[in-house]
């Protein structure tokens, strides 16, 4: 048994898994560097940025939930994020089984507009969006993100899910149909449970889409409704002065709940990935 596998591997693996243990270290080296610089003081940072912590520090982790406004911006991220996803899980999936499932001249228009709404950058429509929001007066509140975030999940969103909505047998709704369901028991009953990973996909894609972002952040919200965790962090970097432990310990707690829920999704988002290409 052992000489088999010793005689399964041949130079051509043995490359490939070279390759790819050395490209895992490259992804893998930032994170590694960001959770040994939180344990540093600023001065071993300025020091030898490379060395590591002489012992674990934690008063970076203490400064900044204590003396900071890291505690608000967490908050703010974390409604963002939370409250949009939900919109999104809830809006994005019916819009695509309405598209999918009712063919017609008006529902193809809607899903060539979703699609073309994929191909104008965030760029060309910022300013025009910015001052949308000060007329609406969601300027300078939650909501103002939280709309944005929904409207622009709906083209790529309505794009994956009607790809997997093609693959769902049409018996399965016209049984439950016959058994008295109403359309939006089915969708919700039948339907939306068989696009677990697609959902997994959405949710890890636009999700950590919306807790790094930045841009629209600094935008739309102002000191009264406080910043989120980047616009946060990149406060603590000004002309003068970085505090560079503060900003590693920062970013450490913006990166755990993002790999926590990574971890648990994985499984799904791989089967996401796998099965959507396949769709494709």
């Amino acid at each position: 048994m052992k000489r088999k596998m010793k005689a399964s591997w041949k130079p051509v693996d043995v490359l490939i898994l070279v390759i790819l243990i050395f490209l895992a270290i490259i992804f893998l080296f930032p994170t590694f560097y960001a959770f040994m610089s939180a344990l540093k003081t600023n001065g071993e940072i300025l020091k030898d940025s490379m060395a590591l912590p002489s012992r674990l520090n934690f008063d970076n982790f203490i400064y900044l939930f204590q003396e900071t406004e890291f505690p608000r911006a967490l908050m703010n991220s974390t409604i963002l994020t939370v409250v949009s996803m939900m919109l999104i899980i809830i809006v994005v999936p019916m819009a695509a089984y309405g598209i999918e499932r009712k063919q017609s001249r008006a529902t193809k228009a809607i899903y060539s507009i979703f699609i073309a709404g994929m191909m104008i950058p965030f760029q060309v429509y910022m300013v025009p969006l910015f001052k949308q929001l000060k007329v609406l007066g969601l300027y300078g509140t939650l909501i103002g993100p939280v709309v944005i975030y929904v409207a622009g999940a709906g083209c790529f969103g309505t794009l994956l899910y009607c790809s997997f909505i093609r693959g769902v047998p049409k018996e399965l709704e016209e049984a439950a149909a016959i058994d008295g369901c109403g359309r939006f028991r089915i969708f919700w009953q039948i339907v939306f449970p068989l696009l677990k990973p697609c959902t997994s996909s959405l949710i890890i894609i636009n999700g950590l889409g919306i807790w790094n972002d930045y841009l629209m952040p600094s935008l739309v919200l102002n000191s009264d409704t406080g910043a989120t965790i980047n616009v946060e962090i990149f406060s603590f970097v000004d002309q003068f002065t970085s505090r560079w432990d503060v900003v590693f310990a920062g970013t450490v707690c913006g990166m755990l709940p993002i790999l926590v829920i990574f971890l648990c999704l994985q499984k799904y988002f791989v089967k996401g990935v796998a099965a959507g290409a396949v769709k494709g």
